[in-house]
């Protein structure tokens, strides 16, 4: 079967942008556990975060909001931002969007039946007759996983083109009603975005897709994830990511290593899903990276905050930008808990 290769990648955000000292005052002001809030308020310095861009006007985050009304615009923005990177991703290709055959839909914070691709599709022009993989529950690790499935997808059947689309609107799960600790941490990380990819067997592209590979450890659910609640989502995040990570990632990287048939001493940069300034320091020490190493991580998250599954493909943007080096390993972790490995070749 022939290696899938990336042909091209795009990102998108949402209009709205917000500082993170603004983030800062309007949860001060809004949320209904003030002494809960200014225990944890540092958190909005240490996170490493200048901006983010959001689905909403700022206004819109100091009012209440039920599902109905957090779902409503999911689906607006969502839509909006998956046509505006699959747009750009398949012109980038050098494509149009008739070409493509099949199209792999990876998003976890809202929820839309029909799925986003049926929506968009065509309105931006796909075919009718167009495959479509919709995934939900994936969270962070999608942005891994879905570009995975769609290298897998197009190898199956050499010369079709595969459109990966990934988009997260975290922002509007940010719950100022919580006592959750969590909450907190959320509404100093979140942001929202989108990134869309086009995949086909064969040579050329910006690199090669040759390998994939996932850790799901056992017993794990309680660390990341979303808990459905009458307002809204509920973020699940504990505070043992980082130890965790810190503790485990070296093994599971061997592990996929092993499974792809290389050492990890053959990879030359690892891209990594920037999920706070705390998982990039837990990796840096696990894998004993030298200082600096994730310079890209941590530029992505000062600028977008973490948008869950889109954020590593913010990273990769800028990697290729500067020059992917000849074996670049992906990660990204998730629910489950689980962390995604995919090796791109450079082209």
């Amino acid at each position: 079967m022939p290696d899938s290769h990336l042909l091209s990648l795009a990102t998108a955000v949402p209009p709205f942008v917000l500082k993170q000292d603004e983030a800062k005052e309007i949860g001060r002001r809004a949320f209904k556990r003030p002494a809960l809030f200014n225990r944890l308020s540092s958190v909005f310095d240490n996170a490493d975060i200048a901006t983010r861009h959001l689905v909403a006007p700022l206004d819109w985050y100091e009012q209440s909001h039920g599902w109905a009304e957090r779902n409503r615009v999911y689906l607006a923005a969502a839509e909006n931002l998956f046509e505006e990177a699959a747009v750009a991703a398949i012109a980038k290709a050098g494509l149009e969007p008739g070409d493509i055959d099949g199209v792999i839909t990876v998003s976890t914070t809202g929820i839309a039946t029909p799925s986003l691709e049926a929506r968009v599709g065509p309105k931006i022009g796909l075919r009718g007759d167009i495959r479509r993989v919709p995934v939900f529950g994936l969270g962070c690790a999608g942005g891994v996983s879905g570009l995975a499935l769609a290298g897998r997808l197009a190898a199956a059947e050499p010369g079709s083109n595969w459109l990966f689309v990934t988009v997260e609107t975290c922002s509007i799960s940010i719950r100022l009603d919580s006592e959750d600790p969590a909450a907190i941490v959320a509404t100093a990380l979140f942001g929202d975005g989108a990134a869309a990819a086009v995949v086909r067997a064969g040579d050329g592209g910006l690199a090669g897709i040759t390998g994939s590979a996932e850790k799901l450890w056992p017993d794990t659910l309680g660390i990341m994830g979303w808990r459905v609640e009458d307002p809204g989502l509920g973020v699940v995040f504990d505070r043992a990511i980082p130890p965790f990570i810190e503790a485990e990632l070296a093994q599971a990287v061997d592990e996929m290593c092993a499974k792809l048939g290389i050492a990890r001493s053959d990879i030359d940069r690892l891209c990594c899903h920037p999920g706070g300034v705390k998982v990039i320091d837990a990796i840096e020490t696990a894998l004993q990276l030298p200082q600096g190493e994730l310079n890209l991580e941590r530029e992505v998250l000062r600028d977008y905050g973490n948008m869950s599954a889109p954020t590593v493909l913010f990273v990769l943007d800028r990697l290729i930008t500067q020059g992917l080096p000849k074996r670049t390993m992906m990660t990204a972790f998730g629910p489950g808990f689980t962390c995604s490995g995919l090796l791109l070749e450079a082209a």
